[in-house]
């Protein structure tokens, strides 16, 4: 599965671990909130960076006090029509702070990606390799934009007002 990331397909370093298989000693490993509750001593005493997935039902304020532990947050989107974790990326970004990889994992769309990029999303699994090309065409589809977001882009209203003071 490609992994989209700063623009770019690249080699994904990390390695999703389930709830029944071992976690492996060293490296990058992924795991779930309800892994993360009930091993949390073990995951700390790891080497190697450390990630949680987080499904639809599982807002992030359940590890708001946790969050400096983890060096990525995999937000599953479950079917098209469930947009929370857009509302859960803006939150990790704006008001908790987090700066750590954000990743869109599950039924994520190419249609989706400059929305899910806007909202906080630096990292997009993309379900098959043959639209990888098309999803890294969209991010340059639009250059300009109406309301700020996470992504820190200008908007549109503020570029007129620079424009406009340096042509007075």
């Amino acid at each position: 599965m490609p992994l989209i990331k700063g623009g770019n397909t690249v080699v994904d370093q990390w390695r999703y671990v389930d709830d029944a298989d071992d976690i492996i000693p060293h490296g990058p490993v992924i795991v779930s909130l309800t892994r993360w509750r009930e091993q949390k001593e073990s995951l700390r005493a790891r080497s190697g960076p450390l990630g949680i997935r987080l499904a639809a039902d599982e807002p992030p304020v359940e590890i708001a006090d946790e969050l400096d532990r983890f060096d990525l947050v995999a937000l599953e989107f479950p079917v098209f029509r469930d947009g929370r974790a857009y509302s859960y990326a803006r939150l990790l970004r704006e008001r908790l702070g987090f700066d750590g990889e954000l990743r869109a994992v599950g039924n994520v769309l190419r249609d989706q990606f400059l929305f899910l990029h806007r909202c906080g999303f630096d990292a997009f699994e993309v379900a098959d390799d043959r639209h990888a090309g098309a999803w890294l065409q969209s991010i340059s589809e639009f250059s300009v934009w109406y309301q700020p977001a996470t992504d820190s882009r200008t908007p549109v209203l503020a570029l007129r007002q620079a424009h406009q003071a340096a042509a007075e």
